[in-house]
């Protein structure tokens, strides 16, 4: 039996969680704007077809002390970001290069 072809080749959640009791979350760095930011640049570039990329919210991803964070499927590759600039790195080159970012990556 053969493994089917996934959907999507990548998909990205990113963390957008609020919490209401004022500990450290994602959504306090801007998580929501990273977002959509990258979801824009998705379907600017074609990416958002069969076999390219979705982009996500996620709930809680319960990494928030280390956070804003996003995570990239199939491989679970766990990242942080501090600005689109950010953002737009892990888009050309892992998205779109194959490559991780190390210097964003997060361990797990």
């Amino acid at each position: 039996m053969s493994t089917p072809t996934p959907y999507y080749k990548y998909h990205v959640f990113f963390c957008t969680n609020l919490r209401a009791d004022g500990r450290r979350c994602c959504d306090q760095h801007g998580a929501r704007v990273s977002r959509d930011f990258m979801k824009q640049r998705t379907k600017e570039l074609g990416l958002t077809r069969p076999g390219g990329v979705r982009v996500n919210t996620a709930g809680c991803l319960n990494r928030c002390g280390e956070g804003p964070v996003a995570v990239i499927y199939p491989e679970g590759t766990w990242y942080t970001y501090m600005d689109n600039k950010d953002v737009e790195e892990i888009l050309q080159r892992h998205l779109i290069g194959g490559e991780r970012v190390d210097r964003l990556r997060l361990p797990g």
